[in-house]
């Protein structure tokens, strides 16, 4: 290991997983990559760590090499768990390209995980060559940007290294460059981890791990309840989730079970797209024929997935009580989408009266056509812009009832609206593929964070 001053580095580890025991994860090996090169470091996520003053020769070691972090981990762990695959039940998954790398506390005192992808092959790899593309992890480093932009609870990019290999793949020119990504996120374990332990019978595992989430998730304390707690709670953050993804127009692609964080945290970007308008039936996956994960499915489809979840914890609880917090999510996805609504135009929500101003603003979008992040933009305040046509004739009577959260000040508001569509984003890859070119990379990530500023 390199001689790094030990009190340089991760000043909170953790390695809380481990008192889970080997029946939940393996233990494995980083792969040795020919070539190190970095291309992002998100110091801004390793402030809230402590890892912001690693140097660059240190961060490699720690985000390249993996070697272990002082007092976490002491070798990665491939976490195992079954899962839901486009509603087809699958034993077969797992880790199977990434690790949890390093476990550690932000500075709210929050358990977080240092997880990757494209770090190797594990025994779930199957027939993967356990690697990541180039593309997709600057995909990824786009979409997480731009969702906590928006507000959505998310993982986000902590570490891109670009790794000299040249890889082969079917769904893009090849042969394509090789990474391996780090992210940074509020745990790791799925509703898949839990249907692992159903499917396997392991009634015992399955109240461990109802209590390890109970508590480093949502700071509560084991009980004979655990099981309804941990589901009410979950389907709060989920409902949440779905809700924050409408308000920003977005869609993840591939909402299956081992897709679904427990802590209600996003993560996991394959074929993610932004809706350029309200469209209901807009899918990012190419593969996704029938439109499961579709635009205006998603609150369905995440729905679907926690009540997977309260399938797997009938191991371990009666009926009724998890029935009850299931049945909370409409109530609680109607809220939410509310919230994240009348956040993003910028005014004071006001309760129970939010409604039809948020049916206002979605028939509006879907009749004039119209871009969501335009619309938002030019809105924001209070105030939807008479251009916007005789479709908004009620949104606006709506929402000028509304009290602005926040002005127009800030620079942001006096340029274009920043969108993060898929002719942007092969745009930005594009001069990455032909001519290394990363500074117009660089700066849409800035507009992006300033956008964020904004907003917040």
């Amino acid at each position: 290991m390199a001689d790094f001053p030990q009190a340089s580095i991760l000043p909170r580890p953790e390695r809380a997983i481990e008192a889970l025991g080997d029946a939940f994860y393996d233990r494995v090996e980083p792969a040795r990559f020919p070539q190190s090169i970095l291309r992002w470091r998100n110091d801004r996520a390793a402030a809230e760590v402590g890892l912001d003053t690693l140097a660059d020769d240190e961060w490699l070691t720690r985000f390249a090499r993996f070697e272990a972090l002082p007092g976490s981990l002491s070798q990665p762990l491939a976490l195992r768990y079954h899962g839901h695959q486009f509603r087809q039940y699958n034993p077969e998954i797992g880790d199977g390209r990434g690790f949890l790398y390093a476990q550690l506390r932000d500075g709210d005192g929050r358990l977080m995980d240092l997880g990757t992808k494209g770090s190797g092959r594990t025994p779930w790899s199957r027939f993967g060559d356990g690697r990541l593309t180039l593309k997709g992890a600057v995909r990824e480093l786009l979409a997480t940007e731009m969702l906590q932009a928006l507000g959505v609870p998310t993982s986000r990019t902590f570490s891109i290294v670009e790794t000299g290999e040249a890889l082969e793949r079917n769904d893009e020119p090849s042969p394509t460059r090789g990474a391996v990504l780090t992210r940074l996120s509020h745990g790791h374990i799925r509703i898949g981890t839990f249907q692992r332990l159903a499917y396997l019978r392991e009634a015992e595992n399955m109240a461990a791990l109802t209590d390890y989430c109970l508590h480093h998730f949502y700071g509560e304390n084991a009980g004979p309840d655990a099981p309804a707690r941990l589901l009410a709670h979950v389907v709060e953050r989920t409902a949440t989730l779905a809700a924050s993804y409408m308000a920003a127009g977005f869609v993840h692609g591939v909402l299956n079970t081992d897709n679904i964080n427990i802590s209600g945290e996003s993560f996991d970007y394959g074929p993610w797209r932004f809706a350029p308008t309200w469209d209901s039936g807009f899918t990012a996956a190419y593969f996704d024929h029938a439109g499961l994960y579709a635009f205006a499915r998603q609150p369905e489809a995440i729905h679907w997935n926690v009540m997977q979840l309260a399938v797997s914890l009938r191991a371990i609880s009666d009926a009724p009580p998890l029935i009850e917090a299931l049945e909370r999510f409409p109530d609680a996805y109607q809220a939410a989408v509310a919230r994240a609504m009348l956040w993003r135009l910028g005014v004071t929500p006001r309760g129970a009266d939010d409604q039809p101003l948020i049916e206002a603003i979605e028939r509006g979008l879907r009749e004039e056509n119209v871009g969501i992040d335009a619309l938002f933009h030019d809105s924001f305040g209070g105030a939807i812009p008479a251009s916007y046509g005789d479709a908004f004739a009620e949104a606006r009577q709506h929402l000028s009832a509304y009290a602005p959260r926040k002005d127009r000040d800030d620079p942001h508001w006096a340029g274009p609206a920043v969108s993060m569509l898929i002719d942007e984003v092969e745009t930005l890859w594009s001069a990455i593929d032909q001519r290394d070119e990363w500074q117009p990379l660089y700066n849409k990530v800035a507009a992006v964070r300033a956008m964020g500023q904004a907003l917040t």
